[in-house]
């Protein structure tokens, strides 16, 4: 698990540092569209943290149920 929020701590501190450009942050400010950006993003990254929760969880339950079976 701990891999996994370092993966995703690494690609956000990746997606924040590429962000810094200006021009097309000013642009979309100016038609008032960063907002919909923004929730895009943030409904984009929900899904994934949410799948890899419930992926971790499937893959430990899997691991617990092979383990009794020994």
């Amino acid at each position: 698990m701990s891999k996994i929020l370092t993966l995703c701590f690494l690609l956000l501190t990746s997606l924040v540092l590429k962000a810094q450009e200006p021009e097309m942050a000013d642009v979309f400010r100016k038609e008032g569209k960063i907002y919909v950006v923004i929730t895009v993003a943030g409904i984009v990254l929900a899904g994934i943290f949410a799948y890899l929760f419930f992926l971790d969880r499937k893959i430990d339950k899997i691991e617990k149920s092979n383990q009794k079976q020994k």
